[in-house]
């Protein structure tokens, strides 16, 4: 009898417990609830600085101010800013000509997104005097205060302007009110560019679920893009679609052009960062799955279900962000992911090397007389190859979100690239060029530099400059203005 009585004060105190939770969860959720139907929150609309949003929204600031974090690495990647060119110094060369040859890292957390814009060698260094080369559309994917600026100088005015010309507006990095409406919370695209891109298409954006609202607010920015007319004016390339194929034909038919290359003269299309338009075509994209199921998985505390803003590898959680679905073990799903991204690299590795080596080959046919008519079908076949590279190689996650397409594209960039090889070489014996094609040494970052013509000292002195000079103006300026509320 004493036992019955145990079990059922056991029972009860079980019971008690769970209720005790249940009660919790309500009365949490009810909070919310009274939360948001007073309004949200006290802050301003277009609110842009994020360190206000934590008095509301605790866990969530907490966890996106934790995309400051540098110490993830998985097999290929990492969180740290790694120098990209000093390990594979082949790409110092595929962007001759272009501002990536002096400077391309692993990307960082959202965290760091203005200081990693402002710091990069890609945006110069303007002076007093001189302004940055990169138009104000650079600033465009880097903070919350872009959509402000947009609506207090109109979008003409804001793609068109020299990138320094905000240096003082856009201080906040990439945070609440980059993909949340500020007084609701609901997920919002403030990027007129998708909008657009969308509504050229015959769709209406608005009427996008919550689930696709997910991926479509990381759309604004991981997606590939370009800079059309005179005005920098920041636009999708989707038109014709959203394969590798349907951009080129886009970009062909307009014209377009991201630089000639330095040495061997090609017309080249440079990729963005294509990561939404890839992933449409993987498993997961095919599925319905998010960019936030995986890069922002589920947390609790205690009884409060809340999104992890800490947007990261997949990898950092495997817990959180693969095994809410799939039943095996870390290890095993690791393995999955780098078996292939082993494949994935592998071939980008020697699509890279081969269009380096054909870089320098049209040089040599060029110093040797070569014609334009000659080259001609030669540069096509090399832009053809290299925008299928880049496309790839720009994407970081192609590997994982869809690797099927992504070895796909590789394949045509490798077949384009010998085929140029190929002519190239029965070119060199039409003209009768007794000199032999050297290829030269770029087994270093500095050496495949020095081999374009950069002089990478002056361009890092005067930026360090610039940094000490200017940048200290800018932010003194947004505290001055209230932009800021802590210096970053």
């Amino acid at each position: 009898m004493k036992k019955k009585n145990w079990l059922l004060v056991g029972i009860l105190a079980i019971v008690t417990f769970l209720l005790g939770l249940l009660a919790n969860s309500i009365m949490n959720r009810s909070h919310e609830a009274e939360f948001i139907a007073k309004g949200g929150n006290n802050l301003e609309d277009q609110e842009c600085r994020n360190e206000l949003y934590k008095e509301f929204y605790p866990r969530q600031y907490d966890s996106w101010e934790a995309t400051a974090d540098t110490t993830f690495r998985s097999k290929y990647m990492s969180s740290r800013a790694d120098d990209m060119l000093a390990q594979r110094p082949e790409m110092v060369i595929l962007w001759a000509g272009y501002a990536f040859s002096k400077d391309y890292t692993s990307p960082r957390g959202h965290m760091h997104a203005i200081e990693d814009v402002t710091r990069t060698l890609r945006t110069g260094a303007p002076s007093e005097t001189t302004h940055s080369p990169q138009p104000g559309t650079c600033w465009t994917c880097k903070s919350p205060d872009v959509p402000r600026l947009m609506k207090k100088v109109g979008l003409e005015e804001y793609y068109s302007a020299p990138w320094d010309k905000w240096g003082s507006e856009i201080v906040n990095p990439i945070g609440c009110a980059t993909c949340h409406n500020t007084k609701t919370m609901k997920l919002e695209v403030h990027q007129p560019a998708l909008a657009e891109a969308f509504a050229r298409q015959g769709k209406d954006i608005n009427k996008a679920t919550h689930q696709e609202m997910r991926s479509l607010v990381c759309a604004q920015c991981h997606v590939e893009y370009y800079f059309k007319g005179d005005k920098k004016y920041l636009t999708f390339p989707w038109d014709k679609g959203k394969t590798v194929e349907d951009m080129e034909k886009y970009y062909d038919e307009s014209g377009w052009t991201d630089y000639v290359h330095k040495l061997s003269r090609t017309p080249i299309l440079k990729a963005q960062h294509p990561d939404f338009e890839i992933s449409q075509f993987g498993i997961h994209g095919q599925r319905g799955v998010s960019c936030a199921d995986c890069h922002m998985p589920y947390k609790t505390d205690g009884a409060v279900k809340f999104t992890d803003h800490q947007i990261s590898s997949p990898l950092r959680n495997v817990t959180a962000s693969c095994q809410t679905c799939h039943r095996q073990s870390e290890e095993e799903l690791k393995k999955n992911v780098y078996d292939r991204q082993d494949a994935v690299v592998s071939l980008r590795n020697r699509l890279e090397k081969q269009l380096a080596k054909d870089h320098f080959k049209a040089k040599f046919l060029w110093d040797n007389g070569a014609t334009e008519e000659q080259m001609k079908p030669i540069l096509a076949l090399l832009r053809k190859s290299q925008w299928r590279w880049d496309y790839i190689t720009a994407s970081h996650g192609s590997a994982f979100h869809a690797p099927v397409e992504a070895m796909r594209v590789l394949s045509d960039g490798m077949n384009f690239a010998m085929q140029a090889e190929t002519d190239m070489d029965n070119l060199t014996n039409k003209l009768n060029i007794k000199t032999a094609f050297v290829m030269p040494d770029i087994s270093t970052k500095a050496k495949a530099q020095k081999e374009i013509g950069l002089d990478m000292p002056k361009e890092e002195a005067a930026k360090k400059e610039f940094l000490k000079t200017i940048v200290p103006k800018w932010l003194e300026e947004a505290r001055k203005e209230g932009r800021l509320v802590t210096q970053k």
